[in-house]
């Protein structure tokens, strides 16, 4: 593309989205919202600019397509009606994305996304800004193929770390660092359940999962690498689920094959044996710590440890 794209030539025309308009229907600005999306969805702009694009284009296709939604738009339509008619009526910007080799349906989900955050604006009302503690984002999609559900831990503020299994049954990982989201990574092993993951200090990650001869595999991240995969045993009919009680402690549960609950534990040293902790399971179970640890499981029934 031979023009200075540092200086973002205007490629269209705007005045049908004319500042005007937004006033006397006394909606969020522009302005107001692409703050918004500035300060608190920069991993939309990474996902474009990781796919090449310059940020100085990437904010000005953002303005352009807010400024669509905020004149077309209702609430009554959905982000991806509103893309529709923005594709049928600004065809150009595919050509746009296409100079820079972004792959279409990268800059369909990201573009749908920002519409989706215009929407939650209008329906708030007001400026647009966002009010702490109000309200959920709208769906960021983060890519993949999984063939399980996931599993998400945090070993310190601003920072996540999510597994699912993927189409090959290995363990995959993405991660956000209070930047921008990786691409997914792949830690091998063969997955017959979904991952459970907890972390019990800074730089600390334990992964959890069932194999296919049923028993429990265990890899965990030391701040340095990952580990092999450990057999840590048992029969397994279900997804395992694990919390931690301190630093340096780890249980884990599992459904047995007679629907009983197991669990085996780390004490900072070495794993104990397996414990019976009764019930009849119809479910896997599910674990967390607050000091002490609350287990749930179907039928209706909590154990506390």
């Amino acid at each position: 593309m031979n023009r200075n794209i540092n200086h973002a030539d205007p490629f269209i025309p705007i005045e049908n989205y004319n500042q005007a308009n937004w006033d006397t229907r006394q909606q969020p600005s522009v302005q107001e919202i692409m703050q918004t999306i500035r300060s608190e969805h920069g991993n939309l702009y990474s996902q474009l600019e990781r796919a090449g694009m310059n940020r100085y284009i990437v904010d000005y296709v953002f303005s352009l397509i807010v400024s669509f939604a905020i004149n077309q738009a209702n609430t009554n339509q959905s982000a991806n009606q509103i893309y529709n008619r923005f594709q049928s009526q600004v065809p150009w910007v595919n050509l746009l994305f296409g100079q820079f080799n972004v792959p279409q349906s990268l800059a369909d989900r990201v573009l749908v996304n920002i519409i989706q955050i215009v929407l939650n604006a209008i329906s708030g009302g007001g400026s647009g800004q966002p009010q702490p503690g109000q309200g959920w984002s709208a769906w960021e999609n983060l890519g993949g193929t999984l063939t399980s559900s996931p599993a998400v831990a945090s070993w310190q503020s601003n920072r996540l770390d999510v597994f699912g299994r993927g189409t090959g049954q290995n363990l995959y990982h993405k991660w956000w660092d209070g930047n921008r989201w990786s691409g997914w990574e792949n830690l091998g092993g063969t997955l017959t359940s979904a991952p459970a993951a907890v972390s019990w200090g800074p730089n600390r990650i334990d992964v959890f999962t069932r194999g296919t001869d049923q028993s429990l595999y265990h890899k965990w991240w030391d701040g340095n690498r990952w580990s092999d995969w450990e057999n840590l045993g048992g029969s397994l009919t279900s997804a395992p689920a694990v919390s931690s009680r301190r630093s340096n402690q780890l249980d884990v549960f599992v459904r047995g094959t007679n629907q009983r609950l197991y669990m085996r534990t780390w004490n900072g040293s070495r794993w104990g044996d397996w414990q019976d902790l009764g019930g009849s399971l119809s479910s896997g179970p599910a674990a967390v710590s607050w000091g002490q640890i609350e287990l749930m499981y179907s039928p209706e029934g909590k154990t506390r440890i």
